[in-house]
This record gives C-alpha cells, structure tokens and sequence, in this order.
C-alpha cells in the first residue's frame, strides 16, 4: 500500500456517494409531482445538502457536492432551486411531518387495542 492510497481510495468512495446521491435525489424527484429543491447551509455537523420537497410535502435530503452540484441538479431536473436561509421551508414540508406524526402516532395506538 502506498503512502497516498488511503486518500485515493476515500476520495473515490466520496465520488461513488455523490453519484448515488444524485441518482436517488433525479428518481425521487422524476416520481413525484411539483417538486421544488431548497439548499440548506453547511454546519459544524453536516456538509451543505438539498431537500427535495414535492407538492404534497413528502420531502428527501442528501448531499450534492456543494451550491454549484444543487444548482445543476435543479436544471438537470427542471425544477426552482431555493436558498433554504432566505426563503425558509415550505409549510407544506411541516404540514407534511405533522401527519406522518399523527399517523405513526395512530398506528402505535392501534397496536395496544
């Protein structure tokens, strides 16, 4: 093994996460209906992503490679990209959240019946 393989490998690791990612983000966003993009801010956890929301509220995140890898996802895909720190979420992304606490929450009832 030399001296660089281990960061050769990581970074090919990385590539192969971004191309998966990507993959996911297109045929997520291919199935559903309205599907607008919002980028949210890198933080000392988390890398800079994007949240796919659809015109129900269901929502996916992943990384994307930075604002300029969420940007040409969104003309890839023919859809507006937003900048979450300006715009804020949709309220259909927190209504969407609210039912699905509400049914998680029915169906646990259910179980003790």
């Amino acid at each position: 093994m030399g001296l660089f393989d281990r960061f050769t490998r990581a970074r090919a690791r990385t590539v192969s996460a971004e191309v998966s990612d990507a993959r996911h983000l297109a045929d997520w966003a291919r199935s559903r209906y309205g599907v607008e993009a919002f980028i949210e801010p890198e933080t000392t956890v988390t890398e800079l992503t994007v949240v796919l929301v659809a015109a129900n509220g269901e929502w996916t995140r992943r990384k994307v490679g930075g604002e300029r890898g969420a940007r040409r996802l969104g003309q890839e895909l023919h859809i507006p990209v937003y900048d979450v720190r300006k715009t804020g979420y949709p309220q259909r992304m927190r209504d969407y959240d609210a039912r699905q606490r509400i049914e998680r929450k029915r169906a646990r009832a259910r179980e003790f019946e």
